[in-house]
């Protein structure tokens, strides 16, 4: 498997296609990094020579693209300057729920989690009330 910036890209994809499982490289920017390379998008990635590796590693490198480590870096800053700040996005961020204005009273299950059953509470409560048959 091909490695670029740290990351294995699948080597029967496209090259092309095999650009995007880097975190911030979309199919537009993969398309401009191979033309900016010289490499043709149609190449699997398996057939790529280490030359043209260390040339694409090196045009990403160079053209100051925020990628993986740097990116995830930065969206996470500008999540914790919002709940240091205490805005409203922050706060919804720190409570785990929707934070772009979506409703909560149904769906919303992605971000608030598997539902959580309050049965099996309210039944060892009422089970601990009765006393003990003999």
């Amino acid at each position: 498997m091909p490695r670029i910036l740290g990351v294995d890209i699948p080597k029967e994809k496209r090259i092309e296609i095999a650009l995007t499982y880097l975190f911030g490289v979309g199919r537009p920017l993969s398309n401009q990094i191979l033309k900016e390379a010289g490499v043709s998008p149609d190449k699997r990635a398996k057939d790529l020579t280490e030359a043209e590796i260390l040339h694409i590693t090196g045009i990403i490198q160079k053209a100051n693209y925020k990628v993986e480590g740097d990116l995830r870096r930065e969206i996470s800053q500008n999540i914790k300057r919002l709940m240091d700040i205490g805005s409203w996005r922050g706060m919804r961020h720190k409570k785990g729920l929707p934070v772009r204005g979506q409703r909560t009273r149904t769906n919303a299950r992605t971000r608030k989690g598997p539902r959580r059953s309050n049965m099996s509470a309210v039944k060892k409560a009422s089970d601990e009330k009765k006393p003990a048959a003999k």
